[in-house]
């Protein structure tokens, strides 16, 4: 039996995601001068709500091993506009998505540091 419940371990494949896409996002804008050079996009959201409902559905016999076993799907962004140069990054919608990706990431490592917090409470280890 795991001390840690499907909240954890949807928070920590989170964090594991986001930085994934940091990175994705991250190889975007150094790469917006690069002629052809094609965005990537990383989605996730929906494979993780689909595993955190299969798991909430099945119970605990899984383990969690359907929420860690969430894999980002990473592919060239087909929602973009080609410029003259063949490049596809909007260096704008970049460094938006870069903000809000980052906004997200320290909202979940705030969330998983509370259980860790309350965790700790409870064993007595103020």
């Amino acid at each position: 039996m795991s001390i840690f419940d499907k909240t954890t371990d949807a928070l920590a494949a989170t964090i594991q995601m986001r930085q994934i896409r940091h990175n994705v996002t991250s190889a975007n804008i150094a790469n917006a001068e690069t002629p052809h050079y094609h965005a990537k996009k990383v989605d996730f959201e929906n494979a993780l709500a689909s595993a955190i409902e299969t798991q909430s559905i099945v119970g605990d016999g899984l383990g969690g091993k359907p929420i860690k076993n969430v894999k980002a799907d990473v592919y060239e962004n087909p929602d973009v506009a080609v410029n003259n140069d063949g490049n596809t990054v909007d260096l704008e919608k970049e460094m938006s998505a870069l903000s809000e990706n980052s906004i997200m990431y320290k909202t979940a490592l705030q969330l998983i540091n509370k259980k860790m917090a309350a965790l700790k409470y409870a064993l007595g280890e103020r």
